[in-house]
């Protein structure tokens, strides 16, 4: 695996001119590897300092004196601020460059940590939420600039090793941060914890070898990548660098307009499906996970401890799952359709038992299964995502598919108490009609690429 980095010049050799090629290639290899490792410590750091804090923001936030109500509506309003920035912030690195944005996002994200471990009223800690809602787009980043990166047969592979470092991160996150909060003031040390690690995560960014791999320091290619086996694919690659040298005489917000305006046609017409699927499946999830905790309690008379144990083991589940894309997608033959395809099947499958059983070793076998579906489920969503909208705009791609997701953070909440009134089954047995509609989206509107993945979806 490496990355589309050019041969260096050979100098006094009397080389013939492919050999600097040839004799580059185990050297950039070993620095692309390198590269890809460091992207997935940034990765880990992310979650790791994410999850710190987010488990305990609804009780901070209830310490604060506010009512329930109150409470939710600040709560909503990160996923409301995602929901208008993902977009514009993924299109905005398309344009500034990987670097630049994710440098920027990761700050700004600190910064929002840093206001909220020192949020002593309510006002203060709707105002930490504001920069970490609109910024807090660091992974979506990551994900693109790993797509710029490798060939289309190993995308789904690495974003599923990217999820996998993150998911440890998450899995680790709530054990630190539960014992930090039993401390004095646990929660304002947490959150400034958490500061110190997107700080540090902004450290790594600005030291990754950018210029060894074949970019420049505001996170653009600056040549045309090799074409040869396990480097970047050259076609995607030139239109991207094509695009950006005719608008560089151009004000970045004028270029950012341009590339949201070049992407709508494209969104609307060959991508609303996918998004769509994407939607549905999303809040699929949501739903079950939305009353896990009570719904096991009035079920099953399972104490919410024993629950987060359970919560922690499928977490831990769903972090091994994306060491399984690869040999998943190999035996697929690299079609990620229909890979997503069967994964969606499975999910709604296993929501179905999850509702009617009347067991809870079913509940515990349905919870084994649904951590690896959603979890290859979500890595080939995003791979099907670039697929079939093009790696020129990915990061644009990528953005968009967060908003639809923070649409279904919105939504999820709401159908979730609509269908607790009828049964605590009532929100995974939603999820599962939800999952089941989306399967009939798949199964309708097919895009037209191949197995592989190398054929872009024709323009309408």
């Amino acid at each position: 695996m490496a990355l589309g980095v050019p041969g260096h010049a050979a100098s006094g050799q009397g080389l013939a001119s492919e050999t600097p090629v040839t004799a580059t290639a185990p050297s950039s290899a070993v620095s692309s590897r390198r590269f890809l490792l460091w992207l997935y410590l940034v990765g880990f750091l992310d979650l790791f300092g994410v999850s710190m804090v987010v488990p305990l923001l609804n009780l901070h936030v209830r310490s604060l004196g506010v009512s329930p109500v109150v409470a939710g509506i600040v709560g909503s309003s990160y996923g409301i601020l995602q929901l208008f920035s993902s977009t514009f912030v993924g299109c905005w690195s398309d344009v500034v460059g990987r670097r630049s944005s994710l440098l920027v996002c990761i700050l700004l994200s600190a910064l929002g940590y840093l206001l909220l471990g020192m949020s002593t009223n309510v006002f203060l800690f709707t105002l930490a939420r504001v920069p970490v809602g609109v910024f807090k787009h660091t992974l979506s980043i990551s994900r693109a600039l790993l797509s710029d990166l490798v060939t289309e047969k190993e995308r789904p592979l690495v974003l599923g090793q990217f999820n996998t470092a993150s998911g440890i991160g998450f899995i680790l996150g709530p054990v630190v941060g539960g014992y930090l909060t039993e401390l004095d003031g646990g929660f304002y040390v947490t959150a400034f914890i958490c500061c110190s690690v997107f700080l540090l995560n902004a450290g790594l960014v600005w030291l990754l070898p950018w210029r060894d791999n074949g970019w420049s320091l505001d996170g653009k290619h600056t040549t045309e990548p090799i074409k040869s086996e396990g480097t970047l694919q050259g076609g995607a690659a030139t239109t991207s660098t094509a695009r950006r040298s005719e608008r560089t005489v151009q004000a970045p917000w004028v270029e950012v307009m341009l590339a949201l305006k070049d992407m709508k046609n494209l969104i609307f017409s060959a991508l609303w499906d996918v998004f769509l699927m994407r939607l549905l499946m999303g809040v699929a999830v949501m739903l079950y996970y939305s009353n896990f905790v009570l719904a096991l309690e009035e079920r099953f008379e399972v104490r919410p401890k024993t629950t987060g144990y359970l919560i922690s083991y499928t977490s831990a589940l769903g972090t091994l799952a994306g060491f399984a894309v690869g040999p998943i997608l190999r035996l697929y033959k690299h079609n990620s359709y229909m890979v997503l395809l069967h994964s969606n099947v499975l999910t709604c499958l296993l929501l179905v038992v999850y509702s009617t059983t009347y067991s809870m070793a079913m509940v515990v076998f349905s919870s084994t299964l649904l951590s690896f579906s959603t979890t290859i489920g979500r890595t080939c969503i995003t791979d099907l995502q670039l697929s079939v909208g093009g790696a020129q705009a990915s990061g644009t791609v990528i953005g968009v598919g967060q908003s639809v997701t923070a649409v279904g953070r919105i939504l999820a909440p709401l159908l979730s108490g609509v269908a607790q009134e009828i049964s605590p089954c009532g929100p995974p047995s939603l999820g599962a009609a939800l999952a089941l509609v989306a399967i009939l989206i798949m199964t309708l509107n097919r895009p037209p690429i191949s197995g592989d993945g190398s054929e872009r979806l024709k323009q309408e």
